[in-house]
This record gives structure tokens, C-alpha cells and sequence, in this order.
């Protein structure tokens, strides 16, 4: 069956995904409003083959389930052909520069996505690629999946902005794209992390700058009670990411008081959502009866993955 993008949805085609803010509010509701349309009528049963003969190479230059699942079942669930390359596989893991790689993907391939530890490797992959370039995860910034939150959030909810996120933790690329695009769609965003570990200022500040067009809110704290409190949505993440192997017995010594325990969500509104991107360190940052509580979305938020990414697909390929 044939999918009727509006006329908002086809000014997306062939653009990148590397950061929310290159979107606008109303763009980033087109995608959310897509992945919802879409996963009901995978529900239904009906397939949009739309990318048939397309290609998508996906680069893996940080380990993944939720990426690498979500990109390859969404492009094949379109129609269209998966290509997993890891650091291993090409010639970039062995110093090829990313200019190179990205002219030469572009003669072969429909779109990249890419998942890899500098922001400024996904810009100058951008930058020398012909086709859309995906953000699948950086140090910096995670859109990808903040996209499949704001969509758990709006179908669990039914609206985003007035909504009050809570996320409590490490001031990560997870909080940087939280505040980016709660901040885009209106929401109050609050930020718990320790000194030392807070968002970096500069996406605070761009944060806020969008806060301020769109009716939103920004709190950066050292007290998650005071972020918890009225909460909508409580999120959180590992206290140690990938590359931080290292510094972990040291990081769960400093985050303990950020745990999102029992006693913390009781802070929050009785119908919060609780969400985390996974994977989850149970008795560490979250504690088992929040995470596996009645109040936890992470599964339908997981799976929302899969639709978020194919509406990214159908939109940009």
C-alpha cells in the first residue's frame, strides 16, 4: 500500500538527521504523527514497501540492539535493504578518511546511519555524502532515540507540551537530546545530574532558546527531588556509558544519590511514565521495582524504536 506523506513530510526528503534542533516543532510532530500511523497499521497488518530497491548502510562503530534491530527490520519492513558495515567490515576502522567514505557510500548507497563516539564524525560524514546521513548515536547527542520517546510519550499521554520530563542522571548525550527536543515540543525539562556531570552549557543554552519559542521550560539541577517533583515522565540512564568502562566504581559512587528509587517517583505525579533507553542496570540507577513497576513504559518505548526509525526512513530516503 502506498503511504500519502502531506506536504510537510515530503520537504524532509533527502535531508539529514543529526541533531533535533535542525528540525522544527512542527516537523518533529509529522514524525511522531508518522511512526504512530505507522505502527498501527503494522498492527492492522498492512506493509508500506515504499523503499523497495533502496539501500541503507548502517556504520557501527559503537556496539548496539535497539539501533542495529530497529534501522535493519524497519528498512527491510519498508521494502528496502539493510546494509550493516561495523569497523571491522570497511575500510574506516583502518584509517580511510570519513570524507572518502562518505563519497563513496553516496554512488552506492540511499541513506547512511551511523553510530560512533564523535559528534564531528557525523558532520563530516554529512558534510561529504550525497545522501541523508542518520545520527544513530554520538557522545554528544542521541536523537534517534529521543525521537521513539517523545512518540511513547505523546501515545501514552496524548500531548507533549505542558508535560514535565524528569530525567536524573548523567548530563549525557541522552540529557542533551532530552532537552533539545522536550524543549522543541513545549515541555518542561528538568535535569538532575552531580557536579561535574551536568549537560554541557552550550546545549543548555540552546535548549532554553527553544523553551522560550515554544512555551517550554528548563531546570538544570544537583537535586533530583526537586526536578522529580510534578513530574509527567521520570528518565533516566546508565551511570557509566560506553568508553566509561574505567571510571564505573567511581561513577556509582558519586550517582548513588541519584538513583531513581521507589522513595524519589513518589515525588512525581501517581500517573508518571517511566522510561529509559536500556540498557538498564538494575539496583543501579534504577531500582527493580521501578523499572519492572506498573508506572514503567521501557518495553512499548523499546519497540517504539522500530516505528520512530522507519518514519525517519520513509521520510528522509
Amino acid at each position: 500500500m502506498a503511504l500519502a506523506l502531506n506536504e510537510i513530510q515530503k520537504a524532509m526528503q533527502g535531508r539529514d538527521f543529526l541533531c533535533m534542533s535542525d528540525y522544527t516543532r512542527e516537523e518533529l510532530k509529522e514524525m511522531i504523527a508518522l511512526a504512530l500511523h505507522l505502527k498501527k497499521e503494522q498492527k492492522m497488518g498492512v506493509s508500506h514497501p515504499i523503499l523497495q530497491g533502496k539501500t541503507l548502510a548502517m556504520i557501527f562503530r559503537k556496539s548496539s540492539t535497539r539501533t542495529r534491530v530497529s534501522f535493519e527490520v524497519g528498512m527491510y519492513q519498508l521494502g528496502g535493504y539493510p546494509l550493516f558495515l561495523s569497523s571491522n567490515d570497511i575500510q574506516l576502522g583502518r584509517g580511510e578518511p570519513i570524507a572518502d567514505t562518505a563519497r563513496v557510500l553516496s554512488r552506492m548507497v540511499d541513506g547512511i546511519m551511523i553510530r560512533t563516539f564523535a559528534q564531528a564524525e557525523v558532520e563530516e560524514l554529512a558534510q561529504f555524502a550525497d545522501v541523508p546521513v542518520i545520527n544513530g548515536l554520538t557522545d554528544l547527542l542521541h536523537p534517534c532515540q529521543v525521537l521513539a520517546d517523545l512518540m511513547t510519550i505523546q501515545e501514552y499521554k496524548g500531548k507533549l507540551a505542558g508535560l514535565k520530563l524528569a530525567y536524573v542522571g548523567d548530563g549525557n548525550n541522552m540529557a542533551h537530546s532530552l532537552l533539545i527536543g522536550g524543549a522543541k515540543m513545549g515541555m518542561k525539562v528538568a535535569v538532575a545530574s552531580p557536579e561535574g556531570y551536568l549537560p554541557q552549557a552550550e546545549i543548555v543554552a540552546k535548549a532554553q532558546a527553544f523553551a522560550a519559542e515554544s512555551g517550554g521550560e528548563i531546570l538544570v539541577t544537583t537535586d533530583p527531588v526537586e526536578a522529580v517533583t510534578d513530574a509527567d515522565v521520570v528518565y533516566t540512564d546508565v551511570w557509566a556509558s560506553m568508553g566509561q568502562e574505567a571510571e564505573a566504581e567511581e561513577r556509582a559512587r558519586i550517582f548513588q544519590p541519584y538513583q531513581v528509587n521507589e522513595e524519589l517517583v513518589a515525588k512525581a505525579r501517581a500517573d508518571y511514565l517511566f522510561l529509559h533507553c536500556l540498557p538498564a542496570h538494575r539496583g543501579e540507577e534504577v531500582t527493580a521495582g521501578v523499572i519492572d513497576g506498573p508506572n514503567s513504559v521501557v518495553f512499548d518505548e523499546a519497540e517504539n524504536r522500530l516505528h520512530a526509525q522507519k518514519a525517519l526512513l520513509a521520510l528522509l530516503l
